[in-house]
C-alpha cells in the first residue's frame, strides 16, 4: 500500500512553499476525485445521502479506499496547521487561546480519528494488509496523535506516540533506504520529541533513540510487530555508544578539540551526528585505499565524498540548533556552556569546509589541476582514433571554466573559515589559511592563463602565470606540512604540491617569455616588410625611428607608371565664353514669340478646335 511514501508525496507535491491552505484545497480536489470513481458523490440536485463506511473487504478490493481515508486525515490537518500558522503570524495576538485553540484541537482529533480508523481495518486480516503496512499505518498515526497531544499540552503522552513512530520508521528505514522515513524523522518527529522532552526538563545529554525506547508503550503486540522488522529496534545502547547502519556498535566521542582547547560535548545529538561523520569518513578512506577506490574517476570519487558532507552537515545543524536552544532560554553569552558550543560550532563548521573543499580537489583532477589533466583527456588521448581527433578549443575551455568555479568555491569557503567564531583571534592559524588561500589563488590564475594559451594571448597568459608564481612563492613560508599521504584530499596542503606547483609555474613562465619574445620579433619583421620605402614617404618625419635598410626598395621591382595624363572633360559643352553680341541674341528669340502665337492661332479645324 505504501502508506508512508503517498503521504509523503503529497506532501512533497504540494507543501513545497508551506503553503498549508493550498494542501488543504489539493487534498479535497483528490478525494473529490476519488469518491466520484468509487460512486460515493452525491449527484447534483438530489438530496445527500451519508457515504457508507469503509469495510476490511473494501481495502482488500481497491486501495483507493485506503487513500480516501489518508486524505481526509490529511485534509483535517492541513486546515490545523493552516489556523495554527496563521494565528502565529499574527504579531499583535498574545498566542493561540480561545475559539481558535479549540478548532485547531478539533481538526487534530479528526484527523488522528481517520488515522485510528485506517488502523482498525487494517488489523483484520481480511483487509490483506502486511506487516509493513499495519506498521506504516500506526507510525501515521502516532505522529497526529502527538501532534495532538503536543497542542493539548500533555508532554508525557506526547513522547509516548511521537516515540511509536520513531520507533517505526527507524526500524523500517534499516530495511528500506527511502527518503520519506528519513525527511519524517529529521523534520517533523525528532524536533517534536525534542521539544517535548525540553518540557518535562529530560537531559540533552540522553539521545533521541534512547529516549523513543524509553518511552515506547509496553503493548506487547506492539512490541512483536515492530521487532518482526527489526529485533534490535527496542534494544538501548550501552551509554555513550550507537548502532550504525551496519549494525555494528560505535563509541560517541565526549569530547572535541578545535586547536588547542578541548571542551565536553554535553549535547547527544551532536555526538551522535560526529560519530556518524566519523564513521563516514573511515568508510571514505578505506575506499579510497583501496584499488577500485584507487582506479575511479574524479566523479566516482566526489560522489563519495557526499555521505561525509551530509554527516559533517548535521553535526553543524545539531550544533546550531544546541546553541539556538540556549539563547531562547536566556544564557548569557560569557557562559561555560555557550563558550563550550561556540567552539563546537568552529570545530564542526571548519570540518564541513574542509570536506567540500576536498571534493572540489578531487573534481579538479591529480595534484590539483596542475598539469592540465582530467580523466576525459586521458580517456580521449587512449582512445583509437585520438591521432586523427583532437579535442576541440570549445571543450577545453568549457573544461578550464568549470574548474575556475571550483576554485572559486574553495576561495568562498575558506572566507567563510575566516568570520567563524575565534579565529580572527588566532594570528598563526589567520596567516596559515592566508598561505592556503594564496595557494588556490595561484591555481586559479594557472587556469585562466591556460585558457589565453589556448587562445593565443600569449602577453596574457605570461601575465597570469607570474601572477601564479608570485602566489606561489607566498604560500611556501606559513605552510604546515599536517596531511598524509593516504588520507583523503582536504584543506590540508603538503610541501610537495607547493613545489610541485611552483616548479610547474617556473617551467611555463620560462617557456611563456620566449613565446613572447617570438611574437614581438615576428610583430617587428612583418610591419618592416610591409613599411614603404623611405623615398616614398618624403612627405612623412621619420623622426628616430628611421630604418636604414628601407631607404629605396632593391632589388627595384617592376611597377606600372602613367606614360601621359588622359584629360575627361564632361563639362566641355556646357562653358560658354564671353562674345560681343551675346545681348542681340538674347534679345531676338523674345520677339519672335509672339508672331508665333499669332501663326498658330489662325490655324483652326471646322469646329473652332485647334489641331
Amino acid at each position: 500500500m505504501d502508506i508512508t511514501d503517498y503521504i509523503f508525496n503529497q506532501r512533497e507535491e504540494v507543501l513545497l512553499a508551506g503553503d498549508y491552505n493550498a494542501y488543504r484545497a489539493h487534498t479535497t480536489r483528490k478525494l473529490h476525485k476519488l469518491r466520484k470513481k468509487l460512486g460515493q458523490t452525491t449527484p447534483k440536485g438530489r438530496k445527500y445521502t451519508a457515504k457508507p463506511p469503509v469495510s476490511a473487504e473494501n481495502v482488500n478490493g481497491n486501495v483507493a479506499y485506503v487513500h480516501t481515508l489518508l486524505l481526509s486525515s490529511e485534509r483535517a490537518w492541513a486546515q490545523a496547521l493552516q489556523m495554527k500558522s496563521a494565528h502565529s503570524a499574527d504579531p499583535s495576538a498574545k498566542g493561540i487561546t480561545g475559539a481558535a485553540r479549540r478548532h485547531i484541537i478539533s481538526r487534530l482529533h479528526k484527523s488522528a480519528g481517520y488515522a485510528n480508523e485506517l488502523v482498525l481495518l487494517l488489523q483484520d486480516q481480511a483487509s490483506g494488509a502486511t506487516d509493513n503496512d499495519l506498521l506504516e499505518a500506526r507510525a501515521y498515526h502516532a505522529t497526529l496523535s502527538g501532534a495532538l497531544s503536543l497542542e493539548k499540552r500533555k508532554w508525557e503522552q506526547c513522547m509516548q506516540d511521537f516515540s511509536v513512530s520513531r520507533v517505526i520508521y527507524a526500524a523500517l528505514g534499516q530495511n528500506n533506504k527511502k527518503d520519506a522515513f528519513r525527511d519524517l524523522l529529521s523534520g517533523t518527529v525528532d524536533p517534536s520529541l525534542r521539544y517535548a522532552a525540553y518540557q518535562m526538563k529530560l537531559p540533552r545529554s540522553k539521545p533521541l533513540p534512547s529516549l523513543a525506547i524509553s518511552f515506547f508503550p509496553s503493548d506487547a503486540n506492539l512490541r512483536s510487530e515492530v521487532e518482526k522488522v527489526d529485533p534490535n529496534c527496542l534494544k538501548e545502547d550501552a551509554a555513550g555508544t550507537r548502532r550504525t547502519a551496519d549494525g555494528e556498535v560505535q563509541q560517541l566521542p565526549e569530547t572535541i578539540t578545535w586547536r588547542s582547547r578541548t571542551v565536553a560535548l554535553e549535547d547527544a545529538a551532536i555526538s551522535q551526528a560526529l560519530a556518524a561523520a566519523a564513521a563516514a569518513e573511515s568508510r571514505l578512506a578505506s575506499w579510497l585505499a583501496e584499488a577500485s577506490g584507487k582506479s575511479a574517476s574524479s566523479k566516482d570519487k566526489a560522489a563519495a565524498y557526499d555521505n561525509v558532507i551530509i554527516a559533517s552537515q548535521d553535526a553543524v545543524d545539531a550544533t546550531k540548533t544546541a546553541i539556538d536552544d540556549l539563547v531562547s532560554e536566556g544564557v548569557d553569552l560569557g557562559d561555560k556552556r555557550m563558550q563550550s558550543l561556540q567552539i563546537t560550532r568552529t570545530a564542526v563548521n571548519f570540518a564541513l569546509v574542509g570536506w567540500r573543499v576536498g571534493r572540489n580537489r578531487v573534481l579538479c583532477g591529480e595534484h590539483d589541476g596542475i598539469h592540465g589533466e582530467t580523466d576525459q583527456a586521458k580517456a580521449t588521448k587512449g582512445s583509437k582514433g585520438s591521432a586523427k581527433r583532437e579535442e576541440t578549443k570549445g571543450k577545453k575551455l568549457a573544461r578550464l571554466r568549470e574548474r575556475v568555479v571550483l576554485y572559486d568555491s574553495t576561495l568562498q569557503s575558506i572566507e567563510f573559515i575566516l568570520e567563524l567564531p575565534g579565529v580572527a583571534a588566532d594570528s598563526a592559524f589567520v596567516q596559515e589559511l592566508g598561505a592556503k588561500r594564496s595557494y588556490f589563488r595561484a591555481l586559479r590564475c594557472l587556469t585562466i592563463g591556460r585558457s589565453h594559451s589556448i587562445l593565443g594571448k600569449y602577453k596574457n597568459a605570461l601575465a597570469l602565470f607570474s601572477q601564479a608564481l608570485a602566489l606561489s612563492q607566498e604560500s611556501a613560508s606559513p605552510v604546515q606540512s599536517t596531511a598524509e599521504a593516504e588520507e583523503p584530499p582536504k584543506l590540508d596542503i603538503t610541501r610537495n604540491q607547493i613545489q610541485t606547483l611552483e616548479s610547474t609555474l617556473r617551467a611555463l613562465v620560462s617557456q611563456y617569455r620566449g613565446l613572447v619574445t617570438l611574437e614581438k620579433i615576428s610583430e617587428q619583421q612583418s610591419k618592416s616588410a610591409s613599411e614603404r620605402p623611405m623615398v616614398e614617404r618624403l612627405h612623412e618625419y621619420p623622426g628616430d625611428g628611421l630604418d636604414l635598410k628601407n631607404l629605396v626598395p632593391y632589388p627595384p621591382q617592376m611597377q606600372p607608371v602613367p606614360v601621359k595624363p588622359l584629360f575627361l572633360d564632361v563639362a566641355w559643352n556646357y562653358i560658354d565664353y564671353p562674345r560681343e553680341n551675346a545681348n542681340t541674341q538674347s534679345a531676338t528669340p523674345a520677339s519672335a514669340e509672339p508672331a508665333t502665337e499669332e501663326k498658330k492661332g489662325g490655324r483652326r479645324g471646322w469646329f473652332g478646335f485647334g489641331r
